[in-house]
């Protein structure tokens, strides 16, 4: 007998070493590509934002605005393609963010915003340091951050060392871009004068200042030209002691010239330590590891920790230094990965245990165990030519992939045994087998991406994150079809054997049973199809409120072990008592068994080498020991230490505790959950406003850590020049300025060279002298004359003690107050703008006063948005590939009516175990559109085979069900059986992916039940209507 079809499946079965050499291919490209994925936690996002910082040490917030943050933004605000410009501007630091549509090159956005900043500079005061303008790009977070500690050394002598001898040792290893240091005090020289003495010999700061800065400088002098030779030459005055620096004479009375030392103290000292580090209560210096954009995280860790034990056995790092790890990004990335690895190695075990229930033959389970790792290994070729990573997303793609791996193999493995049961010969049982299914096996596939596609082309933080997942699922799919053509039929048609052992003979006993049990249940609903039908219509429109309630969340709640605890004093408190209570919370995160590291900044924050000086502020990072060593969450861990923290009732003192979840990764421009803005003319009243609505939202039980931007406010002396007094004197702002300066924080007016470092020469008062605003009019301007006393700082101003904005915000070029707030334990962002929504409508704002969202709420609607677009576009896409394929509208309709009943399952799936709807929980559902179809059309496509043989309808609906029962049990429960163990959720990095895996588990679940029951019933339907209008026209026409 000729045999005919079959297509590629035919060519296999004829070429089993052919096949095995080409899956062999694949292993090996797979192994090589797979050595040489980059590894991450997640995806490459690239934010479209840019953030400039420009800092000025000491200098107010008000004064800040005024000279820095006006101008920057005026220039940054015509940015090409800039969407909006935000700024916070405090004491000594402005930073201005730029966000650009997702869509934007932000490197030509970089290069722009750097040519308008430019142009701003020469606006700007010369006491700025370099403004630093920068992508907010998550690799440029630390990928480990240390703590350098001693006990033998000062805190001075120990960060000259990090700087110069530890951070070395790193800036040079692969993959590093650099190693910064932060914290510590530096070295720098003091010169104290004696203002009485000073002035009684006739002289002032200035004297100093001009002696200092001419004495210490190096002066070319040209050259020499000599026959033969040309020598350069210069006046080299550069101070290299502190003991020349006494000796410098500054001036000269009644013929006796007078030193430096007369007059002052010349102090070999450090600069004020105004920001405090400390390791698990170990002060030191915070060295920070910055890994190159490409680079591998795990890898430039694990260099480095390599580097560090190296440095340690070498002795280059001496005993009595300490070098602690406080935060490690590799240890998180490294237990997610192998929990995912794990998910996707246990689905596929669960899948194949499914498998072999119901084929009893170890061969024919075998060859779908054997399709699994070689449709992995092609997987990982062509997430290699697409430039993808290994990260929880890709990993979590193949984990969710194992289940639909073994579908196209079941489908093909189990027609060709169906054809073998009828003693066929191999190869024609194969190629039977194979023409049966081929049609299918390609429907059902391009179903499958078809549906998933769409999310290949979305913009938005969503198609950063979730674009490597699809990707790798589409591969995986496809990469399943190939094998299910190719490998599957090849081994298949060598197994001959008719499976008859005890499992064998129990399944299909069971099934027979089931098969008899179903039949006469379909031919008892086709007699009441429209009530079942309606029962079905009725349990979707009663899982519709589940998709539309306000219990919805853009991300799921990532427990990643790390808590940042912010602490607010009021102002005017010193270090030392801001670190007192400090000290005291500690204390109580230590005390927690949970707690493996804290790491504390009191007094300000660091960013890279650049530092923010704040007395009044503190900050803590707290890395709990991994979740499978402790018994409650981060969120119950932020419960329990917030009580006891209240218990402590430090007055003044507020603390906001959150649980950021997976470092760098971003919804929204802000920081917080919740955010509103508020504008309006008068600061003042803007205060008075957002004092009223946060009050109102401390009343929302869904809010926590609720604050503004102007509820701390900052005291600021304030001194106001006499003109005319001052113009008779000669004076004028500048001179006022210095003297000031030199009084409150000293001025640094030149550097001191010792070998390859250079320390700063600071100009100041004793500090016991000022102690408080008053004692600035005792300042001299100018020494005595003739007699007469000298010139004070009181005589020509007036000094007061102003209240000023601490922090002021600013949004195109309009100032703001921010409000913001976070969700408390348990809370969903969809809840809270609800609760949000009804609070503001009780607020009446004065005229010309608005109030506008920020935070999550834009970003929130944008996603609801595109998932109705991607959830019409994945339907209209399988539409048009299933009327491809069948060349006809009617059957493809009728698949496609079965799609929305599998909502119904996934409704269960979210009421049952109380999962807010997430993006995770949607890209499943939407994925489901194109797995539900799959039952669908192999049942559809065997009522037509039965049709052709059978004229009566309900007997071919019949018998075709019947016989597709332990296909669609098979594909549908391995399927489900993959995908269990990324749904369970073991372990770190499962939080991601599984409520996608929980959507789609409970989802065709349900859907097999849709297949089995809804699917033929409505199939009946439409063809009964169909042949009845058929034999109509017929019978008019005769």
């Amino acid at each position: 007998m000729k045999i005919q079809g079959g297509g590629l499946a035919a060519w296999s079965i004829k070429h089993p070493i052919g096949v095995s050499m080409i899956a062999m291919t694949v292993i090996v490209l797979g192994l090589a590509v797979l050595s040489r994925l980059a590894i991450d936690l997640l995806p490459q996002i690239i934010y479209p934002d840019i953030r400039i910082r420009i800092l000025d040490e000491g200098v107010p917030a008000t004064v800040m605005e005024d000279q820095v943050t006006r101008f920057v933004e005026e220039q940054l605000a015509i940015t090409e393609d800039a969407l909006n410009v935000q700024s916070s501007t405090d004491l000594g630091i402005v930073e201005i963010d730029i966000t650009f549509d997702y869509g934007k090159d932000i490197d030509v956005a970089l290069r722009d915003a750097s040519t308008r900043l430019d142009r701003a500079k020469t606006q700007l005061p010369d006491s700025i340091q370099p403004p630093e303008i920068f992508k907010r790009d998550p690799s440029q977070i630390p990928v480990i951050e240390f703590v350098v500690s001693s006990d033998l050394m000062s805190l001075v002598d120990l960060r000259t060392w990090t700087d110069d001898i530890l951070s070395k040792w790193f800036i040079n290893l692969p993959g590093v871009a650099a190693a910064e240091i932060g914290g510590g005090v530096e070295r720098e020289i003091q010169i104290i004068p004696d203002q009485q003495r000073l002035a009684a010999m006739g002289l002032s700061y200035r004297n100093i200042v001009e002696t200092i800065q001419s004495a210490n400088d190096d002066i070319a002098i040209g050259r020499l030209q000599m026959p033969g030779s040309e020598i350069t030459g210069r006046i080299g005055g550069r101070l290299n002691s502190v003991e020349a620096i006494r000796q410098l004479p500054i001036g000269r009375t009644d013929n006796n010239i007078i030193k430096l030392h007369e007059v002052a103290k010349v102090v070999d000292s450090s600069e004020d330590e105004r920001l405090r580090i400390r390791a698990n209560g170990i002060s030191g210096i915070k060295l920070a590891i910055q890994k190159q954009p490409n680079a591998n995280t795990n890898n430039v860790v694990e260099v480095v920790n390599r580097q560090l034990d190296w440095l340690e056995e070498q002795n280059v790092i001496p005993p009595g230094i300490n070098v602690t790890a406080v935060t490690d990004q590799s240890v998180y990335i490294k237990q997610s990965l192998k929990n995912a690895a794990t998910a996707a190695i246990s689905g596929a075990i669960l899948a194949m245990l499914v498998v072999y229930l119901f084929l009893g033959n170890l061969r024919r389970t075998l060859i779908i165990g054997s399709a699994i790792p070689i449709a992995i290994m092609f997987t990982f070729v062509l997430m290699g030519l697409g430039g993808l990573t290994l990260n929880i997303m890709t990993l979590g793609g193949l984990a969710l992939g194992v289940g639909m791996l073994v579908d196209n193999t079941i489908v093909m493995l189990e027609n060709i045994y169906r054809h073998q049961c009828k003693h066929e010969k191999p190869l024609e049982a194969g190629t039977h087998a194979a023409a049966e299914v081929n049609g299918p096996i390609i429907a059902s596939t391009s179903t499958n991406l078809a549906a998933i596609l769409p999310f290949l082309f979305i913009g938005g933080l969503t198609g950063l994150l979730f674009s490597e997942l699809i990707f790798t699922i589409s591969a995986a799919i496809f990469a399943s079809m190939v094998i299910a053509l190719t490998l599957v039929p090849a081994y298949a048609a060598k197994v001959t054997q008719i499976s008859n052992n005890p499992i064998r003979k129990m399944m299909d006993g069971l099934i027979g049973f089931l098969q008899l049990g179903y039949g006469k249940v379909i031919r008892f609903f086709l007699k009441i199809k429209l009530l079942i039908i309606a029962l079905f219509i009725g349990g979707f429109a009663l899982s519709l409120p589940i998709f539309t309630s306000g219990n919805q969340i853009l991300l799921p709640n990532i427990d990643d072990g790390r808590i940042e605890v912010r602490m607010v004093s009021d102002s005017g408190i010193s270090v030392d008592e801001m670190d007192s209570y400090v000290q005291r919370i500690e204390q109580i995160m230590d005390a927690k068994p949970e707690t493996e590291t804290i790491f504390t900044l009191v007094g300000g924050s660091v960013f890279g080498r650049s530092q923010r000086e704040e007395p009044s502020r503190a900050e803590m990072t707290i890395e709990l020991v991994p979740a499978d060593q402790r018994d409650i969450s981060s969120q119950e861990w932020i419960k329990d230490i917030r009580k006891q923290i209240d218990e402590l009732q430090i007055a003044g003192l507020r603390v906001f505790l959150f649980q950021r979840g997976i470092r760098g990764l971003r919804t929204h421009s802000g920081d917080e959950d919740i955010s509103l803005r508020l504008q309006g003319e008068d600061f003042a009243v803007m205060k008075t406003v957002a004092d009223e609505i946060a009050d109102k939202m401390r009343q929302i039980p869904l809010l926590t850590n609720v604050e503004h931007s102007a509820e701390e406010e900052r005291f600021e002396i304030s001194i106001k020049l006499n003109r005319d007094r001052a113009q008779e004197l000669g004076l004028d702002m500048q001179d006022l300025a210095e003297a000031a300066q030199t009084a409150l924080q000293g001025r640094v007016i030149s550097d001191f060279l010792e070998g390859n470092r250079s320390y700063d020469i600071r100009l100041r008062l004793p500090q016991e002298e000022m102690n408080n605003p008053q004692a600035l009019r005792s300042i001299i301007l100018f020494p005595s004359s003739d007699g007469s006393s000298p010139l004070y700082l009181g005589d020509v101003a007036e000094i007061e003690l102003l209240d000023t904005p601490s922090r002021i915000r600013r949004e195109n070029q309009m100032r703001i107050v921010e409000l913001s707030a976070a969700l408390a334990d348990g809370a969903t962002l969809g809840e809270a703008l609800i609760q949000l929504d009804q609070m503001r409508q009780e607020i009446e704002l004065p005229t010309g006063y608005t109030i506008y969202d920020g935070g999550q709420r834009e970003a929130l609607e944008q996603q609801q948005y595109q998932n109705l677009i991607l959830l019409g576009l994945a339907l209209f896409l399988v539409l048009v590939v299933m009327a491809i394929q069948y060349e006809s509208l009617l059957n493809p309709i009728i698949i496609l009516l079965s799609v929305p009943f599998a909502a119904i399952g996934v409704a269960m799936g979210i009421y049952w175990i109380d999962l807010p709807l997430s993006m995770p929980i949607w890209l499943g559902t939407i994925m489901l559109i194109g797995i539900v179809v799959n039952n669908a059309i192999l049942l559809v496509n065997y009522i037509e085979l039965e049709r052709r043989h059978n004229n009566n309808l309900t007997e071919a609906v019949i018998e075709a069900v019947r016989l597709r029962l332990r296909p669609i049990l098979m594909t549908t429960l391995s399927t489900v059986m993959g995908m269990l163990p990324l749904a369970i959720g073991f372990g770190e990095g499962s939080e991601m992916l599984q409520p996608l895996a929980i959507a789609v588990v409970w989802g065709l679940s349900f859907s097999m039940m849709v297949s089995l029951l809804l699917v033929p019933l409505v199939y009946h339907m439409f063809h009964s209507i169909k042949d009845r209008n058929k034999f109509d026209n017929q019978t008019a026409l005769t």
